[in-house]
């Protein structure tokens, strides 16, 4: 998300060492970020909770229609301002690149952007095709840029520890910055005992050319950063740009923050500042039931228990030749009622050609989950293929209850096997 004001926001695995990413076995680059557990937020809310922390923010303010807009562009003039951002509020970066950031210098001006930008279905590179309805608005007050840098944190797994990261060329394609010339991101490496150090912040600032001035407020800036980074149990904290005014303040002119859903319990402000408009309705249709769903553009529904068997499913049936169309992790415990619930979501997907469900049962037997199969498949009356790969406790006895049901299942003795029979079934289906 930036107000950069074209520019989209990185995947932090391309800024650290290969060693240190995910494992990534070449398929699916894009899904294996979007099912990283995190829950994205807007830019206004990201900068309403970097202020809490003395995290310097312009002024602005969200709206949600084109009254508030302009009432909200007319305070800022009011207030000093000498001109107006009017931004997309979506979840997707690429906005000003897709025509949803404009600058205004009048209050005419500024209502015309804003008439334009809200209700639009803006298209982005992270959107898809199909583009994101524009349901907000942050009105803000421009600033007189003389730098534009960039700030990030992320987790490094290869030392299992944060990492903050900070390059002088703000405003462009992170990850492209990272591809073509990797010293241009500095890197210090957070004690979690100690916090983002003093000196550290020092090295930083000197890394990034700044004037010596601006050195102490950039340290406190950055130790801000940190402390609101790791208070919220933010996943990721991203500022791009990172800005300095010809008066030499510092300014975080775009904010982009994600959380661990693992944290959220404990954070039941930032919870709430779930927009569950800004997601796919069959993925928040799954988390009423505590299914973990990612919605994908393949004709093979993946029903799964287990995060990383499912990754090694959705690779399987790419390597047979066919494409997945979800991720599913029903979990190690999940009900019939889940199952069904699964099925339900499955099958919603038009896409949808076969069914693969691929189970190795410890905490969820492999009966328990035959049965619950096959009352799901006879209530919904599936037609599609279904085919299982079943392995684990009890699974001769589950075997059995699909053999007995009277409906057409079909069993692969393994992975791969298993995986043929779904992609012939699907491309005959379509």
């Amino acid at each position: 998300m930036k107000s950069r004001q074209a520019h989209t926001a990185p995947d932090p695995r391309n800024l650290v060492p290969h060693s240190e990413t995910i494992p990534d076995r070449g398929i699916f680059p894009a899904a294996r970020e979007r099912i990283s557990a995190f829950m994205k937020i807007h830019e206004y809310q990201a900068k309403a909770i970097l202020a809490k922390y003395g995290v310097p923010v312009p002024r602005g303010e969200v709206a949600n229609t084109l009254p508030e807009a302009v009432e909200a562009a007319r305070t800022l003039l009011a207030n000093g301002a000498t001109g107006i951002v009017v931004k997309a509020q979506i979840h997707a970066g690429g906005r000003g690149k897709g025509g949803g950031v404009k600058v205004a210098r009048n209050l005419t001006d500024a209502e015309t952007a804003a008439k334009n930008i809200l209700g639009m279905q803006l298209v982005t590179h992270q959107t898809g095709p199909a583009g994101q309805k524009v349901q907000r608005l942050l009105i803000e007050e421009t600033a007189t840029i003389d730098r534009e840098l960039y700030l990030g944190i992320v987790l490094d797994r290869a030392v299992g520890k944060y990492v903050f990261m900070a390059s002088q060329a703000g405003g462009m394609e992170i990850e492209e910055v990272a591809a073509k010339d990797p010293n241009a991101i500095v890197r210090e490496v957070i004690d979690p005992a100690i916090g983002l150090a003093a000196y550290q912040g020092r090295k930083l600032a000197f890394a990034l050319g700044l004037k010596p001035t601006q050195v102490n407020p950039a340290v406190a800036f950055f130790q801000s950063l940190y402390k609101a980074f790791v208070e919220s149990d933010a996943s990721l904290l991203e500022i791009n740009p990172f800005i300095t005014t010809k008066d030499d303040k510092l300014f975080a002119l775009d904010a982009k923050m994600t959380f661990d859903d693992n944290a959220l319990f404990r954070h039941p402000e930032v919870k709430a500042l779930r927009d569950v408009a800004e997601e796919d309705p069959l993925e928040v249709e799954a988390s009423k039931y505590s299914l973990n769903y990612i919605k994908l553009d393949g004709s093979i529904a993946c029903m799964v228990n287990g995060a990383g068997l499912a990754m090694a499913t959705m690779d399987i049936i790419q390597y047979a030749g066919g494409s997945p169309a979800n991720f599913l992790d029903v979990g190690g415990g999940a009900t019939q009622e889940q199952i069904e619930h699964a099925f339900e979501i499955l099958l919603s997907d038009k896409n949808v050609k076969a069914i693969f469900i691929n189970i190795f049962g410890g905490i969820l037997r492999v009966d328990r989950l035959a049965t619950g199969v096959v009352a799901a498949a006879r209530k919904l009356s599936v037609t599609i293929p279904i085919v299982l790969r079943l392995e684990g406790t009890n699974v001769e006895e589950g075997r059995k209850i699909l053999q007995e049901s009277g409906l057409n299942f079909q069993v692969g003795a393994t992975m791969k096997e298993a995986a043929d029979l779904v992609v012939a079934a699907a491309k005959a289906g379509a």
